[in-house]
């Protein structure tokens, strides 16, 4: 057994990639961007829908044509050679220490006042949540899809009473006076809401295993982004009318404190609660992709090799264990160094912008006509938010570099697959 079941549907597909999307960021980027452009922060978003429209839609193409457990490392692959695959490969497990267990934590932190006291301690919450999230993604993906429309469901409800609540009116959505001095604040702003948008590249691991992903992946990106955009659209809105921002220690918490304000006290659990399971579901995609990474890897390279084998729900178990066996690894050395969530979550964008720059640069090789305009349009949008991450682009540069190791001779490239055009 060396294929993945075929069990995502449509709807299944937009819960997911929309609940990955919006996950930590909506608890978290809305209010530190708020802190850093104001009311500006509008501007920044309509920016950055912008900008993520051809990213995704190139995304969309790439799915639909070659649909792969490997994702953008078998983009890459097909575009270029299998050093550069290797590369891609080993970028997107450098997440692991520095994006996935402050995410963790975040979501741990959701989950301490629901714990009796005798266990409620920071360790133990991170603990736990991997534990739940391994039980998922043992599951396989039929079962999590489900389980993330309902969180999806869920974070439309609270997102939608708060405007109910705050009495939200299209006054309260009047973008400011733009100001030339106004531009540097947003891009700084753009280079931390950039991880609102990051699992798109999570989300191309999953094309293999919709039921019918030429007509369904591609939708599915476009529905998720468009859904999770105007989300994180209006809880900004919230968040500046309340001026529910100002500190780093408070922006994190900015939606308990607004729900304190709108609803009182007496659904602080409830709000704790969906703010973990909003959590859960964006950590749960990533570690089904990087799992489902590791498992195409070695079915390419060693077929033979256990990592290359499926359990009887279709799901990679032992690539699934090795990468929760690195992550709790992860969050216990981050625990034990408190590590500091903002500047983890600058060097992680640094990460993902390079992965979907690489997407985009392998898009150009692949596709023709007007995809491969969209593409090129898509890679010039990849480098101006690279530029603005600042010094955190010489994290991902760095480890790009040290796995391509271009001072070694070019080992024989691999025969490319047809493109696109000449496939279809």
């Amino acid at each position: 057994m060396n294929q993945l079941k075929k069990e995502i549907t449509l709807l299944s597909g937009v819960g997911q990639l929309s609940t990955t999307l919006m996950g930590t960021g909506l608890f978290m980027i809305p209010a530190v961007a708020a802190g850093i452009a104001g009311n500006y922060t509008l501007w920044a978003w309509i920016a950055l829908f912008i900008a993520i429209c051809p990213i995704a839609l190139t995304f969309a193409t790439l799915g639909k044509h070659y649909p792969s457990a490997g994702g953008t490392a078998y983009f890459v692959r097909q575009a270029f050679n299998s050093r550069m695959e290797n590369a891609v490969a080993w970028l997107f497990v450098s997440i692991i220490p520095v994006g996935i267990p402050p995410a963790v934590k975040l979501a741990s932190g959701f989950l301490q006042p629901l714990l009796p006291d005798a266990i409620n301690s920071p360790l133990f919450a991170q603990t736990f949540t991997l534990a739940l999230l391994l039980a998922v993604n043992l599951s396989g993906s039929k079962s999590s899809g489900r389980i993330q429309t309902v969180i999806a469901i869920s974070i439309f409800a609270l997102i939608g009473a708060f405007l109910w609540k705050g009495n939200i009116g299209w006054q309260d959505t009047q973008m400011p006076l733009m100001q030339s001095e106004q531009w540097l604040p947003i891009s700084l702003a753009l280079g931390v809401m950039f991880w609102c948008f990051v699992g798109i590249e999570a989300f191309a691991h999953m094309g293999e295993e919709f039921k019918n992903p030429q007509r369904d992946f591609p939708i599915a990106i476009l529905v998720g982004c468009f859904v999770a955009g105007a989300t994180y659209f209006a809880c900004t809105v919230v968040v500046l009318k309340f001026h529910a921002y100002g500190s780093e220690s408070f922006d994190s918490g900015s939606i308990p404190w607004l729900s304190a304000q709108l609803f009182g006290p007496r659904l602080a659990s409830v709000i704790s609660l969906i703010g973990f399971f909003a959590c859960f579901a964006s950590i749960n995609l990533y570690t089904q992709s990087l799992a489902r990474m590791v498992w195409a890897q070695a079915r390419q390279h060693r077929p033979n090799s256990p990592l290359a084998t499926l359990s009887e729900r279709g799901v990679p178990k032992r690539a699934t264990l090795l990468v929760f066996g690195v992550l709790l690894a992860s969050c216990w050395l981050g625990e034990l160094t408190n590590m500091e969530l903002p500047v983890f979550l600058t060097l992680a964008n640094s990460v993902f912008v390079m992965i979907y720059l690489l997407a985009m640069l392998s898009a150009t090789r692949l596709l023709h006509g007007k995809g491969k305009a969209l593409a090129y349009i898509a890679l010039l949008l990849c480098v101006l938010v690279f530029v603005c991450l600042g010094w955190a682009m010489l994290y991902a540069l760095m480890i790009l570099l040290i796995f391509m190791q271009p001072w070694k001779r070019a080992s024989t490239i691999n025969r490319t697959l047809p493109t696109a055009d000449e496939s279809h």
